[in-house]
């Protein structure tokens, strides 16, 4: 009984049989992992590099390349392994770990989103004091805030839910997340719940009511504004309400996936919507920012340019 109550395995049975299909799967998931890692880091090697991008708006759209490697990471490196094999058990160690993962990348894009946006809103708003609000030193707190306050509360929600008694091990998901571990337990969930529900307030919900409320700020200082004015302010705001339009919609509908009976849908559809969140975000962030900010696009290509020449140049 002891075992049953404490499972040392989960078994992830959202897994379809793709038969022949798992290596071209594989293969076609491995290069869009390549992809990611690839794209993000030209984005964090030209930020790095280049001293002109060494601002607040930049430095934040690191961290968000950053973020997108290291929760890809956290999906990827199992999904592949996954993929080639015949079950699809994952030790409890290991599942809580990417529970961790997942979950605290998903609140340190949210709140790296939130400290953009207020940044966005100091320049639109108050230029003339954004120098003095947005120093460096300010900057490095609003990062260290941003990632030390999700690090706190993932952990605290990890941690109550590694301690429930379980009476099952089988989550409808092709990844390991809480919500689906939490409803095997035994016991009630009160705790858990209201924990929860808190985290999810403050990492998730608060985060986007301080974004919209930050662009609707923006919206009314450009109303009374040129049109010279207005195109500046869309062309350094638009990334960023791009990616978190995009954001919210890949996260929301993990949010609703999670309260629903997924084997219900369909297996494919399932699949498809509870991957969105970890994928996409992390494809879109590096291409929206890397094509749309004239900056960032410089940069990239004076790099490409100079790793030719530098090719060209050995015999």
């Amino acid at each position: 009984m002891e075992n049953y109550t404490n499972p040392p395995y989960f078994n992830l049975t959202m897994f379809v049989n793709l038969g022949s299909y798992r290596y071209p799967t594989f293969v076609l998931c491995f290069l869009l992992y390549a992809f990611i890692v690839s794209a993000n880091l030209v984005i964090i090697l030209a930020i790095s590099q280049e001293k002109k991008l060494h601002e607040p708006m930049y430095i934040f759209i690191m961290c968000l390349s950053i973020n997108s490697m290291y929760g890809s990471a956290g999906f990827f490196l199992r999904f592949l392994r996954d993929l080639l094999s015949d079950t699809h058990l994952i030790s409890r160690s290991a599942c809580f770990t990417q529970v961790y993962i997942i979950y605290s990348y998903a609140s340190y894009e949210l709140t790296i989103l939130g400290i953009m946006a207020y940044d966005r809103y100091v320049a639109v708003c108050q230029p003339l004091h954004y120098h003095n609000k947005m120093t460096l030193k300010v900057v490095s707190k609003l990062i260290v805030v941003a990632w030390i306050y999700p690090s706190i509360s993932i952990a605290v929600c990890f941690y109550l839910s590694s301690m429930l008694p379980l009476c099952g091990n089988k989550i409808p998901k092709v990844f390991c997340a809480n919500w689906p571990v939490v409803k095997l337990s035994c016991i009630a969930t009160l705790i858990n719940n209201l924990v929860g529900m808190f985290v999810t307030s403050s990492t998730v919900f608060l985060p986007l009511a301080f974004v919209l409320f930050t662009y609707v700020k923006i919206f009314l200082v450009c109303r009374k504004r040129s049109s010279k004015f207005k195109t500046k302010v869309v062309q350094s705001c638009v990334p960023h309400v791009v990616t978190f339009v995009s954001y919210s919609i890949t996260l929301f509908c993990d949010v609703a996936l999670s309260r629903i009976n997924v084997e219900e849908l369909n297996r494919f559809l399932g699949v498809i919507l509870s991957l969105e969140f970890v994928v996409i975000p992390p494809i879109l962030n590096p291409l929206v920012y890397g094509l749309k900010l004239p900056e960032i696009r410089k940069t990239i290509s004076r790099m490409l340019s100079c790793s030719k020449h530098d090719k060209e140049a050995k015999p």
